[in-house]
Formats: C-alpha cells, structure tokens, sequence
C-alpha cells in the first residue's frame, strides 16, 4: 500500500489490518491537512470547504464496507490549536459476524486548544454473531470544544435478522486535561434479557450517545424543544454532565436516531464550532 512516497507493506495473520493517521492544522486562517497516512483499506478523500478555508471535512472510507473476524481497524485524528474539522463516514459501519477471533474498531482522537472537532460517523450496524470491541477516546486540551456522536443498531430486524448471539464491547471516553470527563462501558450480547429488560435496552435495537462540550441550561432547553417538535420514533433524552452535553437515544430505526441527532447538530453547532449547521454533501441532504 502506497503511502505518498512510501510503500507499507500489509500485516500477517488473521483478519484485515487497517490504520489512519490525520493531523490538520491552522494556517494563516485555513486549516489544512498536514499529515495524512493510512496502511490498508482505510483513507479520507481530500479535504473539503462548504463554509469556508476555516473549517474543512473529511470523509473517512472503508472501502470492504465491513468488519469481519480478527479485522483491526485504527483511526487516529489530531487538531493543532485553532484548527476546525468536521469528520463523517458516507455509509454506514457494519460488523459481520464472526466465529473466529475479535474485531477490533478505535477511534482516538486529540483536540488541542482553540481547535473544533466534530465527530459525526454514521451509524455502525452489528450483524447476528457479530464479536467486536469498539472503542473510541477523546482527548481535549483545555479551551478544546468538541461535538461528537455515536449510534448502535442491532440486528437487521427488517430482514428478520435479530442479534441472537454475539458480543460487542462499545466503549467511550472523554478527556480533558487529563482528567477523566466520561466514561463509558457497552456491552451487548446476543440474545441477551438485557436487550429486551426495561433496566436495559428496553427492546429497543437502536441506540446512540452525543456530546458536546460548552453546553448550558439554555441551550439544554432548546435541544430538547427542536428535538420534541420534530416528532420523531423513539425515546430521547438530554442532559448536563461534567461540563458535557450528553443526549441519548433509544428507538428502532436508525433514521430517526439520525434525525434526532441531526436536529441536536442545527442547535449545538453555532455554539460549539461558532457556524450554522452545514450538512455534509456525502451525507445526500
């Protein structure tokens, strides 16, 4: 695998092993992508400007469109101070099952001072006899913002394909300075009472989690007014904790845990990253 003027050769063993490695700057106004290095099926294209040289996004592809048994897959992001990057996915993450070894999925992503980072993949869908770990951690310098989400679906329940077995660990982490700011433990398995008990999933086979950084009691209140007008399936919820904005979703379709989050996004933008919500043209809005 070519890596600009340098050839990386693929690992040995079970599985498919993939890493990127982004690193965006500020540079007289315009944040560029300065370092980017990816080994195996795992790239972005280039840098696009909707709103702007300020901010940039980026779509991260995954071109085997899927994970399979003993995969690595390796995303790595760092912002320099005051740079502002918006990161997404054009189709959805899939974990295909497996009777061999873990998947692996982690996502570490570092936000110095004055920098914006939103961190906006599209769902990840766990197929029945998925086995994976999903890790994500976010590391904030202070005076960092950061606006981010992540959504789980289980199952492929319009194919009549529920999540009978398996196991996927999903684990998430905000930082900053240090300092522990969440922190999160999923685990989800197949055919689990857990999935249905009301102390657990509730039957419900779509969940997803979004933070954001800078929240407050007034914008707390207007996320949870365009969120109730919109009138969406599903159960969400919003709330303040340690200085995050954390909101919740629990329902069945993966559109409308998009759509509630899309309509989080148009609230939380201007304050976080200081523009108007501008969706990403990969996304087909």
């Amino acid at each position: 695998m070519r890596q600009g003027n340098t050839i990386l050769a693929m690992p040995e063993g079970e599985g498919w092993g993939a890493s990127l490695e982004l690193e965006l700057r500020q540079q007289e106004g315009r944040t560029v992508l300065c370092r980017n290095r990816h080994h195996g099926p795992l790239m972005v294209q280039r840098p696009f400007y909707p709103q702007g040289e300020m901010g940039c996004h980026l779509y991260i592809l995954h071109p085997p469109g899927g994970v399979v048994a003993g995969d690595c897959l390796k995303v790595s992001v760092s912002l320099g101070k005051d740079a502002q990057a918006l990161l997404t996915t054009p189709a959805a993450g899939k974990l295909y099952r497996s009777h061999g070894p873990q998947a692996l999925v982690e996502q570490n992503l570092a936000v110095a001072t004055g920098a914006v980072l939103e961190w906006l993949p599209l769902e990840t869908i766990i197929y029945d006899q998925a086995r994976a770990h999903l890790r994500t951690r976010v590391d904030l310098a202070q005076g960092a913002a950061f606006l981010g989400w992540e959504m789980v679906c289980l199952g492929l329940p319009a194919a009549g394909q529920a999540f009978r077995a398996g196991q996927v660990r999903q684990d998430l982490e905000v930082w900053r300075e240090g300092q522990p700011l969440l922190l999160e433990r999923g685990r989800y398995q197949g055919g689990s009472p857990a999935l249905a008990a009301p102390w657990g999933l509730g039957g419900f086979l779509v969940s997803g989690t979004m933070l954001a950084t800078g929240g407050n009691a007034e914008v707390l209140a207007q996320v949870r007014a365009a969120v109730a007008a919109a009138g969406l399936p599903g159960r969400f919820a919003a709330t303040l904790v340690s200085g995050l904005l954390a909101c919740r979703y629990l329902g069945w379709e993966a559109e409308a845990a998009r759509g509630c989050f899309l309509r989080t996004w148009e609230v939380l933008r201007p304050a976080v990253a200081g523009q108007a919500a501008c969706p990403p043209r990969v996304w087909g809005q």
